[in-house]
């Protein structure tokens, strides 16, 4: 019986491999770092020639800025609610949601940008520079404009974003600490769910928003 599955086409075979570089990266650069990482092992890691790393990713510090970067990506596409949303409740419980998401699902990438900040940022700060303060500039302009509506207590936007990236952040970056707690398990569906949910409503609560809006998100 003739099979009814096509060849994947060059630009799919390439989009494929880069996936699976840059998972195995992502794998290696978080248990790793940058310096203790090289190219053969993320090429084991991936189970390619080490030739085709190097096709697509020409050095290392290369396949490591698109590492960073990507998990980045994945950030900035869970905040696109703070525009449509019409206050707190919906962008910032929307934002909390997607955030716990990406940390369960990206636990690496979350650990291999933590590394690289708290050295400082050897390799991506000029990304630091451009991309994440424009990106952080906008999202404090929308929460001010929450602020200016009555829709929350008028605090520092900055501050708030901070611990909002420290909460959410902490279930990768700790993810072993938290497993540990939970009886050398990882956490269950249902134990995901409590997570985000409490995480809303303590954030929520603490910077004023009404409790009819914070029942409409149970």
């Amino acid at each position: 019986m003739a099979s009814n599955l096509r060849p994947l086409s060059k630009k799919e075979i390439r989009r494929e491999n880069e996936r699976t570089i840059l998972a195995a990266a992502e794998k290696v650069f978080a248990e790793a770092g940058f310096g203790g990482a090289t190219m053969q092992l993320i090429a084991d890691v991936a189970g390619l020639p080490k030739a085709n790393l190097h096709y697509y990713f020409p050095t290392k510090e290369a396949l490591y800025r698109e590492v960073v970067q990507s998990i980045f990506q994945v950030w900035l596409q869970a905040a696109n609610t703070f525009e449509s949303a019409e206050g707190p409740a919906e962008g910032l419980g929307a934002y909390i949601d997607a955030k716990m998401e990406i940390s369960r699902r990206h636990p690496a990438g979350s650990k291999v940008w933590a590394s690289e900040v708290m050295h400082r940022a050897p390799v991506i700060q000029d990304y630091l520079e451009t991309t994440l303060v424009e990106w952080t500039n906008g999202r404090i302009d929308v929460i001010q404009g929450w602020i200016d509506d009555g829709r929350m207590d008028p605090i520092d936007p900055r501050h708030l974003l901070y611990m909002l990236w420290a909460t959410t952040q902490h279930y990768a970056d700790f993810g072993h600490q938290i497993e540990t707690l939970n009886n050398g398990a990882p956490l269950s569906d249902a134990q995901w769910a409590e997570a985000k949910r409490s995480v809303k409503m303590i954030i929520l609560k603490g910077i004023g928003v009404p409790q009819h809006e914070l029942d409409a998100l149970k």
